[in-house]
Formats: C-alpha cells, sequence, structure tokens
C-alpha cells in the first residue's frame, strides 16, 4: 500500500475548503440577482452566450433532463426574456433566443454581480487581495474546463 503524497493531502483538504468557499460566494452572487432561480440564470446566459438554441440543446449544455428545460424556458418566454423562432433547418423544431429583455437581464446581473465582488475585494487587507489576484489565472483554468461539456450531477445513492 502507497502512503499519499503531500500534494495528495493538499488536495484533500484544499478541495472541500474550495468548494465551500466558492458555493458561499455564488450563493451571494445569485442573490444579487434576485428574481430567477440559479438554474433559470444560468440557462438564460446560455442563450445569451451560444442562442439561438434548440431546447435539447440548451439541456445538455445545462446539464439538466428535458423537462425541467422546457419548464425553464417557459418561464422565461412568460417574462419575456427569450422567444421561440422556427428553425430554419428543421422546420418542425424551433429555437430559443434572447430578447432584448433578456440580454439587458444577463448584462445587469452581471454588472449586480461584480459589484457585489469589488464590493468584497474592498474588505480584503493587501495581503488577502494580493493571494487572491494570484490564484486568479488557476481559478479561471478551473472554471474554463470542460465549459462546453454537460454538467454531471453526482450519483445518488
Amino acid at each position: 500500500m502507497t502512503e499519499p503524497d503531500a500534494a495528495t493531502d493538499g488536495l484533500d483538504a484544499t478541495a472541500p475548503r474550495l468548494a465551500l468557499a466558492v458555493g458561499r460566494l455564488n450563493r451571494r452572487l445569485l442573490r444579487a440577482t434576485a428574481g430567477l432561480s440559479h438554474g433559470t440564470v444560468s440557462a438564460l446566459s446560455s442563450i445569451v452566450r451560444f442562442g439561438p438554441l434548440r431546447l435539447s440543446e440548451l439541456a445538455q449544455r445545462e446539464g439538466i433532463a428535458a423537462p425541467s428545460i422546457t419548464r425553464i424556458v417557459a418561464d422565461l418566454e412568460a417574462r419575456g426574456l427569450v422567444g421561440r423562432e422556427v428553425d430554419v433547418s428543421d422546420r418542425r423544431a424551433f429555437s430559443i433566443q434572447a430578447t432584448p429583455a433578456g440580454v439587458d437581464y444577463i448584462v445587469r446581473a452581471r454588472s449586480a454581480r461584480a459589484e457585489l465582488v469589488t464590493e468584497l475585494l474592498g474588505t480584503l487587507d493587501a495581503e488577502q487581495l494580493a493571494a487572491v489576484e494570484a490564484a486568479l489565472p488557476a481559478l479561471e483554468a478551473m472554471a474554463l474546463r470542460g465549459l462546453d461539456a454537460p454538467i454531471r450531477p453526482p450519483a445518488l445513492g
């Protein structure tokens, strides 16, 4: 049996702390976009960034089942944030695209989140701020890794 090396021990200690901190920050950032759930904001953001998208493409991108994405899109449509258009490649299908109000919502949500992060960064001392700045390249790389892959929720049971 081999003993775990120091790097693995560090990962085992760092991963849960990072996940907890990121989760807490994410919840605070979501409150800055009050009015829509995390899943709804995520779907709208994907539509703004990658759209127009078919429902199946959006469901895959978001890593959720078709019935769930159908409900999310119906909510977004009822709020006037997305619209449906006939898919030119298959007249039986339709694509979802953001309306100007949907794009505006995402722009305002991003601005509100940036404002909150700026406020939080302002509470750090110089050493903590330097540590955050030094960690940014690694955090950005982690955030972008597998960005186009569907999210895999943990198995239950």
